[in-house]
């Protein structure tokens, strides 16, 4: 039965490494050399934590794992999906897909979807029940019935559940630490997750931009350091393969506090080492979906299609748009977006092209046409307007924008057509043509996917007459008898309406 308890900067310093190395040993030699591994993953969740403010604060255990693994930002959606907050946040690291599928959308839990969706411990159990799960909280809706939880299911075979926001924290997250050293070292967990809250109490109490937050993380990372140990000292550590991940659930302001849409509050991010992940990687691509999904596959459960998020060590996607971010630059028209903020061109990826011969002249430069964007350029074009709950795409992603191109002066309307490579198809075939997409609608706009076959006529496959918010579309293409290539066309036409991206298209 399972059990419940109640109750500087980025540049790591050699003494930094030296205690990660005491910590954690030379892992990746032992794992690779010993002639079985035994695979194991800890995900460490610590609440409300500001990944700028970890590279300031002394957090020797956190900046040495970021040394020696990867270190990935990450951006959350914004209300109406669900607000910058703790239960959408855990919520979405623990089920690995996004509030729109588990249903969470507030502190409240109202709407919770965690049957069809259930956390990566609960999922590894059902998959493999001989595996050993773990989770320990002072949250506690995270692994207790209170306040809408627990998030973390029955089926967890040892849960710790404290009550740690009496005090900020400060005194429940230790007993959380030692608890969870106690059972990474003497028990054999095989995939576990542990919580601290006290950053979070700190941002609330004094703001992210406060020194008192700079304390909490540093008191936390100490509890970090507690639990590398406990792993590196476990009985049989060289026959074992451990990944740590650490990740939060949302940001904070400078003044202190969460739930809205700016950059701050939706600021998360992956810390993550282990076999396979280079040592001082930064990527761009990951989300917080992805933690769940690593998490499972470390211990040989596969996520498939069920969850929203991809493994860090899966073969990259090859979207041909994320090979613009070296060449992505600063605003010109805009003047919400911070100047230092490089996130957009117009020029296209090798063998893609953009159509704007029936495009007005004139508007805000960024949005004149099809552009390439991030969601920390985009999103922070006009806020509130659900450019936050692009959630699907990664990276760098295709836009058409009417309503912010018609912010500046212009002369005709909004009409632009983004057109793919050619790509080799055989006659009497189905392909199964599949994208990323968000689409707001409105009257007086169109968004339209067209195709053509050895150059001719592109023919209408798809309109989209309603929104389609964060959607994974999939079109069955029918290929016509003696067709040999096919082209695809995205085209957006409107004038001050809203706006369509489209990402990672792919022909299957």
């Amino acid at each position: 039965m399972p059990t419940v308890l109640s109750g500087r900067a980025l540049a790591v310093t050699a003494t930094a490494t030296a205690l990660l190395a005491t910590a954690l040993g030379a892992h990746t030699a032992t794992a690779e050399t010993a002639t079985a591994t035994t695979d194991k993953v800890l995900v460490i969740g610590i609440d409300g934590t500001v990944l700028d403010r970890v590279k300031a604060a002394d957090a020797p255990n956190l900046q040495g794992l970021m040394a020696q693994g990867l270190t990935a930002r990450s951006t959350l959606y914004a209300n109406p999906m669900a607000a910058t907050s703790s239960g959408p946040g855990w919520s979405t690291i623990a089920t690995g897909v996004w509030p729109d599928k588990h249903g969470v959308k507030d502190n409240t839990f109202t709407g919770k979807n965690y049957t069809a969706y259930p956390d990566f411990l609960t999922r590894i159990e059902n998959a493999k029940p001989s595996l050993n799960t773990y989770a320990a909280a002072d949250w506690e809706p995270l692994t207790s019935t209170d306040a809408g939880g627990p998030v973390f299911s029955a089926k967890v075979d040892k849960r710790l559940s404290l009550k740690g926001d009496r005090d900020g924290y400060g005194t429940e997250d230790p007993k959380i630490a030692a608890a969870a050293s106690a059972e990474l070292q003497g028990q054999n967990p095989d995939a576990a997750f542990v919580y601290f809250g006290q950053v979070d109490g700190a941002g609330h109490a004094y703001g992210a931009a406060s020194r008192q937050y700079l304390d909490a993380i540093g008191r936390v990372d100490v509890m970090v350091g507690q639990l590398l140990t406990a792993v590196r000292n476990r009985p049989t550590y060289a026959q074992e393969n451990w990944k740590i991940l650490v990740t939060t659930d949302h940001g904070h302001t400078d003044a202190g506090g969460h739930g809205g849409s700016t950059p701050q509050e939706r600021g998360t991010f992956v810390i993550a080492r282990g076999a396979g992940i280079p040592a001082g990687s930064v990527r761009t691509d990951v989300k917080l979906v992805d933690v769940a999904a690593t998490a499972m596959a470390q211990v040989g459960v596969d996520p498939g299609s069920a969850i929203d998020g991809i493994p860090l060590n899966a073969p990259g996607d090859n979207d041909p748009f994320d090979t613009l971010r070296p060449n992505l630059q600063g605003r010109v028209d805009e003047t919400g977006i911070p100047a230092g903020v490089k996130g957009f061109t117009h020029t296209p990826p090798a063998g893609w092209s953009i159509d704007n011969s029936k495009m007005g002249t004139g508007g805000v430069t960024e949005w004149a046409g099809w552009a390439f964007a991030t969601d920390e350029f985009w999103s922070q074009s006009q806020r509130d307007q659900w450019r936050e709950l692009n959630v699907r795409s990664r990276d760098v992603f295709a836009v058409a924008d009417s309503d912010e191109w018609d912010d500046k002066a212009h002369t005709g309307s909004y009409d632009s057509t983004l057109v793919t490579p050619t790509w080799a198809v055989t006659g009497g075939t189905v392909k199964n043509l599949t994208f990323r997409t968000h689409y707001r609608h409105e009257a007086g706009q169109s968004a339209q996917v067209l195709v053509s076959y050895n150059g001719g006529t592109p023919a209408l496959v798809k309109s989209y007459t309603a929104d389609a918010v964060a959607k994974t579309e999939s079109l069955a293409l029918q290929v016509p008898a003696g067709a040999t290539d096919v082209q695809v066309r995205f085209r957006y036409a409107g004038t001050n309406n809203w706006y369509w991206t489209v990402d990672d298209v792919k022909l299957g």
